[in-house]
């Protein structure tokens, strides 16, 4: 893999400033940058965070998250442009549309997404109008233009370009009345993962993403796809979820893929973690999925 670069995006424009705003310095603190063997390559700081749902989108804060998936955009660039691998420290699952703006700059990509959640709501079934639950739906153009169409390039993924990894919030969600994942979207939820084993799956993932014209794939991780048992330190827990070591072996064998272009981690809240050992144990994660290790 390519030489790692770190980017902090303590966004929480999405969300609320819960905590998840603090994920980047924990988990920098915790050793991830020696532990990847990175550079470190910026922060991009959030404009004001307002808590008034806008009126015309239904969503928080729309204007401030176009305003930063741009400056998001530019700097995941610039790493790329260095022949460099972008790993994006969020913040909440919202920073996930400046990543995928700067590879929509440079064609056409898809998206693995590990995620507990399918994050496909429509502003009007989301309670508080969250655009960390809506973030898929944004990406593949549903919902308000001013989130859908970033710098006229939208949508930034073809439904087909996704594949919905891990999640297990189906009854939850459309209880909520989500709009369900369309049919040309690739769902493979937890469900399935057990079926076959998180190895066969991420491989089955992988080679759907790089079977059809796409330059490459970019890997969301929310660790609320960890079992809730497993990772508490996150604000809405669901119970079930992948272990340490499934989790592990989807990234070592979705990053082990040349054609992987980057990762960005999200809504992990150190103020869940007081004693700071589950941001060591996230860290001794990213480190084995990303390098292939047992150690």
């Amino acid at each position: 893999m390519r030489e790692p670069a770190i980017i902090e995006a303590p966004s929480v424009l999405g969300l609320r400033p819960s905590g998840v705003q603090e994920l980047p310095t924990a988990l920098l603190d915790a050793g991830l940058a020696a532990r990847l063997g990175a550079v470190r390559a910026g922060r991009v700081e959030a404009p004001a965070y307002d808590p008034r749902r806008d009126e015309e989108t239904g969503i928080l804060n729309p204007e401030g998250i176009a305003r930063y998936s741009v400056d998001l955009a530019d700097v995941v660039d610039g790493v790329l442009g260095r022949g460099r691998f972008p790993v994006v420290l969020g913040g909440d699952c919202s920073i996930l549309l400046g990543s995928l703006l700067a590879l929509r700059r440079r064609g056409r990509h898809g998206l693995l997404f590990l995620d507990g959640h399918t994050d496909f709501y429509q502003p009007s079934a989301e309670p508080t109008g969250e655009a960390a639950s809506m973030e898929l739906a944004l990406a593949t153009g549903r919902g308000p233009r001013l989130l859908t169409d970033l710098e006229g390039r939208g949508p930034l993924l073809r439904d087909e370009d996704v594949v919905a990894f891990g999640f297990r919030d189906t009854a939850e969600s459309a209880e909520a009345g989500m709009q369900p994942l369309p049919p040309r979207l690739r769902a493979i939820g937890l469900d399935a993962v057990r079926a076959v084993g998180a190895a066969a799956a991420a491989r089955r993932a992988v080679g759907h993403l790089t079977a059809d014209g796409s330059a490459g794939f970019w890997v969301h991780l929310d660790v609320d796809i960890l079992d809730a048992a497993l990772m508490p330190a996150v604000d809405y827990r669901l119970p079930g979820g992948l272990t340490w070591e499934e989790l592990e072996s989807v990234l070592r064998t979705a990053l082990a893929d040349e054609r992987a272009r980057g990762l960005d981690v999200t809504i992990f809240n150190p103020r869940l973690d007081p004693e700071g050992a589950m941001a060591t144990r996230l860290v001794e994660c990213l480190g084995r999925g990303m390098s292939g290790g047992d150690d």
